[in-house]
């Protein structure tokens, strides 16, 4: 599984695009085929303040509920309509799919592309 190296990821599986003016932030291919097929997101609101490693929404498949965890500091800047209302976006290309977009208002601890695929065991 190709993990995109211009990403920054959690080891909680997120991924967060910290190159863009405002990051944007997603899950990643390996959380999205933990979960199975997406069919709803709870995403934060913007203007809501976040911290790293603190849930700040869900994500529902036909297998479990699970937390959407702030990938680092932060402020909501917007969602992305498009997974709201098709979460199945997030299962066909979970990094052309963000969920949604963040202000950083600190310095966040993030693994690399090779660093993520070691956690996951190259996947």
């Amino acid at each position: 599984m190709t993990v995109p190296s211009h990403l920054r990821y959690t080891s909680d599986h997120e991924w967060i695009a910290i190159g863009d003016a405002v990051p944007r932030v997603g899950i990643t291919r390996f959380a999205a085929d933990a979960l199975g097929d997406i069919v709803y997101l709870d995403l934060p609101e913007p203007g809501r303040e976040v911290r790293a490693g603190e849930p700040c929404g869900e994500v529902e498949s036909t297998k479990s509920v699970s937390d959407l965890l702030a990938p680092a500091d932060g402020v909501i800047e917007a969602v992305n309509p498009a997974v709201t209302e098709d979460p199945a976006l997030v299962n066909a290309d979970p990094y052309a799919n963000w969920l949604f977009s963040l202000r950083l208002t600190g310095t966040p601890d993030l693994l690399d592309a090779a660093a993520y695929q070691d956690l996951t065991g190259g996947a």
